[in-house]
């Protein structure tokens, strides 16, 4: 990663890119953005946006948990929040009350489980500031090449899984009448999300990674004209906003993550008045 640091650096010899901070930032937005707005797609289409709101809250729990047993608290908010991500998958699928309502009992129980731990060791407030805004200026080189991984792991489920699971979320018992496990790959979407949402806390903090996940796919639906167009609309929005929003925050001397979400919102609203002129 220090090798494509100094690329950048040859390649855009900007001001603003000038610090390694910045150049690393840049670098894990264009690899968390465009995975985030890939994912979004099902987000939409399978109305999860609560689910990540859920498995984002759940950092609380993660990193006290972590601090309370001495171990990295990155790996336990990730790994926790992978936990509660398949509870409420599988929950939901064995439960006769509706997934909203699974996963709204599954909310409760870590946003109260993590403020009873806080709340009884006063002293780890201090630490969560990062988690709820997120603090993408200060990740080093192992943390990009974790969003790498990730990067690769979710174009390579969408180029997979993305026929299988459009098809799924417009007809779920004709997927099944074609081969395709309904089940299975809502799982496995869930988890690959649940992870994904962990790691974007890292940009955009807690208050913020749903936007992340449903903006750009929002703008898309207001362009796209098929289905890979859907896709690629919300991956080329996410990208621009990532770039454009640190700029701009290092200018405004703003939050990175808040500052992204505020370009992608702004590509939303432009999106939906070219629906309006256009008549679509």
């Amino acid at each position: 990663m220090n090798l494509l640091t100094d690329l950048l650096s040859g390649l855009m010899p900007f001001d603003w890119l000038e610090p390694a901070f910045m150049r690393r930032a840049l670098i894990g937005m264009l690899f968390i953005a465009p995975a985030c707005a890939a994912m979004g797609v099902q987000v939409v289409s399978f109305r999860m946006a609560f689910f990540s709101d859920a498995i984002s809250h759940s950092a609380f729990t993660g990193v006290a948990l972590g601090l309370i047993f001495g171990i990295n608290s990155h790996w336990t908010m990730v790994g926790f929040g992978v936990l509660v991500g398949c509870g409420v998958l599988v929950f939901s699928r064995k439960a006769v009350l509706s997934t909203d309502t699974v996963i709204g009992v599954f909310f409760a129980a870590v946003v109260a489980l993590g403020i009873v731990i806080v709340s009884a060791r006063r002293g780890l407030s201090r630490y969560f500031e990062s988690v709820l805004f997120g603090d993408i200026l200060a990740i080093d080189s192992n943390e990009l090449w974790i969003m790498f991984f990730l990067f690769l792991l979710v174009f390579l489920f969408q180029a997979i899984g993305y026929n299988k699971l459009l098809l799924i979320s417009l007809h779920s018992p004709l997927a099944h009448s074609r081969g395709i496990k309904p089940a299975r790959w809502e799982i496995a979407y869930g988890i690959l999300l649940a992870f994904l949402v962990m790691i974007s806390l890292r940009a955009v903090g807690l208050l913020l990674v749903t936007a992340l996940l449903v903006v750009p796919a929002a703008a898309a639906r207001n362009l796209a004209r098929s289905g890979s167009g859907l896709i690629w609309w919300s991956v080329l929005i996410a990208t621009i906003s990532a770039g454009v929003g640190l700029f701009l925050s290092y200018i405004w001397g703003s939050a990175t993550g808040a500052t992204v979400i505020l370009v992608s919102v702004f590509f939303f609203i432009c999106s939906y008045l070219i629906r309006l002129v256009m008549g679509r």
